[in-house]
This record gives structure tokens, C-alpha cells and sequence, in this order.
């Protein structure tokens, strides 16, 4: 790891948090700002289109398998971020995984609380089956809320009987809106880029009054049982680190085959900064070949 690297993130990210609480607006405003200047690889191809009334975008680097697809779902709290904030995260996991990729634009709290963004990420789940595309040829990945997401659909499409995907990455999952975690307390200084009173906003506009611990909405107390394998990856300076050790732990009582990577010295969703960091050009590669592996079992 570059020490200058780490140091000079860690420098943005510290005044972005420690900046007055801005409303929801400015806040969707300022993230897609934010990412916008992000880099992104120019010889994925991006192409728009809908599913139904939402927004969503195919991401196909070259050389990708067109058989094999990565279902994408963006993180931002359940608030704010949209396909085309995560599509470098996005298109760079497909890249490494060898797959396209749809990312989908689900629809935001406090306008639309739960469930409405885990009935659009079902939907665009069923839309593939419709389109003919195996479930075997299937996996899930999101970052924060969208792993949230990903854990919700799993259990959703369980309980449903739906053929389920081969199975799915999550990058530092929000899966306890009940904000439980040991962490919350112990990272509270290291963490650079969280803080408890965001999570709660964010928290009351998803769940708009319904009980924190409603298992869709907080996976992390749903039955996990029967659900396919999946990574985790985490830092360990994060507030959601135990967010991620405890689904982890329940998940493999639970029977399920479950990898967790605690990464030292990273925070929240440090991969969607490969561009300047190694160590997030790293994490992908790694969840890329996890994703990969599946895909030909």
C-alpha cells in the first residue's frame, strides 16, 4: 500500500464528513458531483436502458462473457446514488470477473421507503430469467446498502422458490439498521468517511416508521439459511465492520458457504476508489475471481 495514497484519501474523505449534514437533495447532488470525477475504464461500454419504469445500464467489458452476468446494486444508504454513480465499481467488478454487468437504478427513500428498492432489484432479477438468462449463469454484488440488497433478495427469492443466482460479493454490507454493532463505538474515531448520525438519517427515511430489525430490511436477521455463497469484504476501519463479522458468523451456522476478508487499514467501500488506491484495485481483482469461480462450477 502507498502511504501517500491512503493519506491523501483519507484527507478528502475527512472533510467531507466533518461538513455540515446537507439535505437530501444536496446530498444526491453532491455524491453524483463526487463520483462524477471519479476515473472509469474507457473501454467498458455503457448502454442505458429500462426495465420497466426504472433506469438501468448494461456494463460489458471487453472480452466479457455475454453468457455470464453480474446483477449490480449500488450503494448510498438507500438515499442517494443512482447506475451511473457505481458504474466504474460496477463495470471494474464485471472486468475482473470476466462478465457484463446491469446495475439498476432502484428507487430512493424518503420518497419510496421499504420495500419499494428491494422489489425493484427483484424485478430486475425476474426481467433476466424472463429474458432467458440462467439463474446458474447468475450472480449478485452491492456495496453498503446495496449489499443490504443483495442478502434481501437472496432470502426474497428463497422463500419464493425462485431459482436462485450462483451467488454473490458484498462490499461493506449494511444488513443491520438497528446500528447494534460493537463497531459503531470502537471504529467511531478511525473511521474517516462514516458517522452514526448519517446512518440514522438514513435509517428513518428507509424504514419510515417499520421496526429496525423487519429481516428484508436489516438481513442480518433473516433467515439465512439455503442461500448461496458468497463474499464479504470489509475494513477494519469501519463503523459496518461488525455488520459484516456478524452476518458472516450467522450465515455460517447457518450452513452457508461464506468467505469474510477483513482488510487492514481500509474503510468503507474503498474499492469504488481503484482508480487511486491499490489496495481497492486489489480487493476487485480478488472478489473478481471469486465471482468467476462460481460462475464455472
Amino acid at each position: 500500500m502507498s502511504q501517500e495514497e491512503l493519506n491523501s484519501l483519507r484527507a478528502i474523505w475527512l472533510a467531507r464528513r466533518d461538513q455540515p449534514i446537507p439535505t437530501v437533495a444536496e446530498a444526491r447532488r453532491n455524491f453524483e458531483i463526487f463520483m462524477a470525477a471519479m476515473p472509469i475504464a474507457a473501454d467498458i461500454e455503457f448502454q442505458e436502458i429500462h426495465i420497466g419504469d426504472r433506469a438501468a445500464a448494461w456494463l460489458t467489458p471487453p472480452g466479457a462473457s455475454l453468457s455470464r452476468t453480474l446483477l449490480f446494486f449500488h450503494g448510498g444508504g438507500f438515499v442517494i446514488g443512482n447506475h451511473k454513480t457505481h458504474r466504474g465499481l460496477a463495470g471494474d467488478l464485471a472486468k475482473a470477473a470476466g462478465t457484463r454487468a446491469l446495475s439498476i437504478d432502484y428507487r430512493l427513500a424518503p420518497e419510496h421507503p421499504f420495500p419499494a428498492a428491494l422489489d425493484d432489484c427483484l424485478a430486475a432479477y425476474r426481467w433476466l430469467l424472463e429474458q432467458g438468462v440462467s439463474a446458474d449463469s447468475i450472480v449478485l454484488a452491492g456495496d453498503s446498502a446495496g449489499g443490504n440488497l443483495v442478502i434481501s433478495c437472496l432470502a426474497a427469492l428463497r422463500d419464493s422458490g425462485a431459482p436462485l443466482p450462483r451467488g454473490a460479493c458484498l462490499f461493506s454490507p449494511w444488513v443491520d439498521l438497528a446500528l447494534a454493532g460493537d463497531s459503531f463505538e470502537s471504529k467511531a474515531a478511525a473511521d474517516p468517511r462514516m458517522t452514526r448520525q448519517v446512518l440514522q438519517i438514513y435509517q428513518d427515511a428507509y424504514l419510515a416508521g417499520r421496526d429496525a430489525q423487519t429481516p428484508l430490511a436489516s438481513p442480518l436477521y433473516a433467515r439465512l439459511g439455503g442461500l448461496p455463497p458468497f463474499l464479504i469484504q470489509v475494513g477494519s476501519d469501519e463503523l459496518l465492520l461488525d455488520d459484516a463479522t456478524r452476518l458472516a458468523t450467522r450465515a455460517a451456522h447457518a450452513g452457508v458457504k461464506v468467505r469474510l476478508d477483513v482488510w487492514p487499514a481500509m474503510v468503507h467501500v474503498w474499492q469504488a476508489y481503484a482508480p487511486m488506491l491499490s489496495e481497492g484495485r486489489q480487493a476487485i481483482e480478488e472478489a473478481g475471481r471469486f465471482l468467476a469461480d462460481l460462475l464455472v462450477r
